[in-house]
């Protein structure tokens, strides 16, 4: 998968193979992507591979290059997010989608879950966070920053009330019948 990182140990004499993560970052900002790119940049076991401004390089450039994990906006030009991760999944790249968004609609986050994204960050979050996922992510979990946690946790909620409160309704009104 990754690039190979050797680290040797001075008191115990032998060295420590640590694989190297291969990111690719997709964002229509190149401001937010040199962000990016310098927060990762102190770490040891990520690399940075490349990264594009539109969907239609990502496809592009995946076709020809491999990456362990993709950094996904939804909102790019030529071909959106979803239509990128889409393309991806038809057509059986194995790399892993983290998607990166200003957009945290409960709808949108279910639809990129469902077609196989495997994290999901809201832009507000902080740069920890995008370190942490690419960690979780790379080690074959599901990451969600913490906003997207509870936005999820809340509809989850109130829709198991509502599921509950029409059920009691509905036996309610059975049983006067």
């Amino acid at each position: 998968m990754g690039t190979k990182l050797v680290l040797f140990s001075h008191k115990f004499g032998t060295g420590k193979i640590l694989e190297k993560i291969k990111v690719y970052i997709a964002d229509d900002h190149q401001l937010l992507i040199d962000g990016i790119v310098a927060v990762l940049g102190s770490e040891k076991n990520i690399e940075v591979v490349g990264y594009s401004l539109n969907g239609e390089s990502v496809i592009n450039w995946f076709k020809t290059n491999t990456a362990d994990i993709l950094i996904l906006d939804i909102n790019m030009p030529k071909i959106d997010g979803v239509g990128v991760l889409q393309y991806f999944f038809k057509n059986n790249f194995q790399q892993k989608v983290i998607i990166l968004s200003s957009y945290d609609d409960t709808k949108l986050i279910k639809e990129v879950l469902k077609i196989g994204a495997s994290g999901f960050l809201a832009k507000k979050c902080a740069a920890e966070n995008i370190i942490e996922a690419i960690n979780v992510v790379y080690s074959g979990e599901q990451y969600f920053s913490k906003s997207i946690q509870d936005k999820l946790i809340a509809t989850f909620t109130n829709n198991a009330i509502k599921n509950n409160r029409e059920s009691i309704e509905s036996s309610f009104f059975n049983s006067l019948t």
